[in-house]
Order: C-alpha cells, then structure tokens, then sequence
C-alpha cells in the first residue's frame, strides 16, 4: 500500500510565499504505518484524536464510520474553537474542553471529550506531541495506547491505513468496503481524483479562504469553480459515486469541503460563486452520501460553524443560507437540486 503524498504542498520559499499573503500548508510529521513491527493491527489497541469543524479530521472520523470501526477505535473530540489570549499556555491551541460552551448555542457540545487516550487527562493536544518531545499542535492524531506513542497525524495515511486493516482492527462489518479497491484501474482514478480534488478543492477552500494575496484567491476561487463543473460533469452520466457505483476514498476526500460548502465555506471561505445546491449532479451526490449508515453522525455543522465563525473578531455566527429546512437536514432532500 502506497503512502499519499498528493496531500503535501510545496514547501518551497515557504517564508516568502507566507510573506506575499499566501496560504501555505506544513507538512505532517509523524508517518508510522499500521502493520509496522512497532505497530500491529489489533482490535481496541488505537485512538483518534479529531475536532469536527476541521475537514481533515472529518475525513477520518468518516473512514472510521463507514469502516465499522466506531466500536474498536477509541475517539476523542476537541472543542471547536481554539484557545484564547487568555489561556495560559498559548492562543490557538486544539483543547479538550467538554465544559466549554459554543457561542452559537449558548451551551456546552455534547460531542466533545475529555482526553483519555493517553490516560493522563491531557487538556492540549500540543501536550500529546510534547511528550515525545515535538512541537507540532495538529489534528487528526492516530495514537497507539499500548505503546503510549502517535503513530501518524496525516489524514490521507491514517484513511488509507484504516482502510487496509479494517477487518484485523476490528470492523464490525462481515466484510468492510473496500475504500482503495484492487483493481489498478480504478486506483488510478482515485489517484487522478485525489490530486485535482486536495489542490484545488480541500486545500483550494483554504487558499481561497485564508490568503491575504488577491491575485492568490482569485485563482484558487477559480481553480475550486471549475473542479466543481468538471465533478459536475462527470456525475452527469447517472454514476452513484465517482468512479462509478461504488464509494471509494475519492468520494470520502471529496466529502467534508462540499458538506461545508453551502453553510460555512459559502462565506467564511469566499466561496461564493455559486452553492452545491446550484450544480444538481453534486447536490444529488451530496444527499447519497450523507445518507450512507455512519456519515451523518462522523461530523457535525453545529461544530464547523461554531470553529469557522465563532472565533471571527466578533463570534457571531451567520444563521443563513435559508432553505425550507436548515443545514444538515437539506441533505436528506436530494430533491431541492430540481426546484
């Protein structure tokens, strides 16, 4: 099994770039595999360590659904919104804070979770890297509990290796789909897909969204724009999925962006040149895979809009766009593409 590179930007001239007001994204480093002699594949022995607002973990926590490993991998979730000035460690920290309450609600989320993977009661995830002696701070985390270590935090690998062990982990499905197939045909599509879809899609959204260079988000608005017709497009022949008939980890990568999409990315990420709603095909691809057992409850909308609003200069989340029913209760509505 290949590892994913086709989740890693350039880190060339980082600085500059970064400098000239565009977004660049780091690169993960913790790249253990499952199967490795130091990590074997056993039930119970792993734990997830996610925030729902954030895509990347949310393409795990749908790996870990459809796979049918709820039961045998452990999860943590973080509070949505990061730490503040007033933390006493660091602002923008991941925290794990079930007491802390969402601006939107006025109450406590009651998906989020003390840390226990550890079995130290950790508030920070950056203390879980800092007990072997890292700086980084990011999420999704795959950690091993008997060996007390981080095996990966790159959600691509983590996706792909869940996938490939998803019986020996402990799937309590009969036979666990398949999210890379054997067949090299429609691996290379994945492939193919893969890489337009993180470059101008998952990683398009934060380009667009969190670069201060205007020339930069034009073309990102562009390139996200035109891999939506193209998607659009090729759904146009009546296949369920993209590439074909069958969910594959194309359709789990293409997912948590356009989920997002219509409520959050719409006009946190200034992605407002037309919503899923508008391009039938994708609304309809939408709907069936939400509708797939596990999807909906893998991630949640209260959370993305608490993350991506709730930490703006004045945390007022936007109650829009309207519909004959809210956001995520739309996707059960594949029907709205025809009005």
């Amino acid at each position: 099994m290949t590892k994913d590179i086709s989740t890693e930007e350039s880190q060339t001239n980082i600085d500059a770039r970064r400098a000239k007001g565009e977004f660049v994204r780091g690169v993960s480093g913790f790249r253990h595999w499952i199967g490795e002699v130091d990590f074997p594949a056993e039930r119970g022995r792993y734990h997830l360590f996610v925030a729902l607002n954030c895509p990347w973990c949310h393409r795990v926590s749908l790996a870990r659904a459809v796979l049918g490993l709820e039961d045998s991998i452990t999860m943590d979730v973080a509070f949505p919104n990061r730490t503040d000035e007033a933390d006493p460690v660091a602002p923008n920290l991941w925290e794990f804070a079930p007491q802390r309450e969402a601006s939107l609600t006025g109450e406590t989320l009651p998906e989020c979770t003390s840390e226990t993977g550890t079995g130290e009661g950790l508030r920070l995830a950056k203390q879980i890297y800092q007990r072997e002696g890292a700086q980084e701070q990011s999420v999704p985390i795959l950690y091993d509990k008997v060996a007390g270590r981080i095996v990966n935090n790159e959600s691509a690998e983590i996706i792909r290796m869940l996938d490939a062990d998803a019986a020996a982990l402990g799937s309590s499905k009969a036979q666990p789909p398949r999210l890379m197939p054997e067949d090299p045909a429609v691996q290379s599509q994945i492939e193919t897909l893969n890489t337009r879809i993180y470059t101008t899609i998952n990683n398009g959204a934060y380009k667009a969204g969190f670069s201060s260079n205007q020339a930069v988000y034009a073309q990102a608005f562009a390139a996200y724009f035109e891999t939506l017709e193209a998607l659009e497009a090729l759904l146009s022949d009546g296949r369920a999925y993209l590439t074909g008939e069958a969910f594959t980890e194309a359709d789990l990568r293409l997912f948590p962006t356009l989920y997002r999409h219509d409520p959050v990315y719409y006009l946190r990420m200034k992605l407002n040149g037309a919503r899923i709603l508008d391009y039938p095909h994708l609304w309809r691809w939408l709907c069936r895979v939400y509708a797939l057992d596990g999807v909906a409850a893998a991630g949640s909308l209260l959370h993305c809009r608490q993350g991506y609003f709730g930490r703006s200069w004045n945390g007022v989340v936007p109650l829009g766009p309207l519909l004959p029913m809210p956001y995520p209760e739309a996707y059960l509505h594949p029907e709205l593409a025809d009005v």
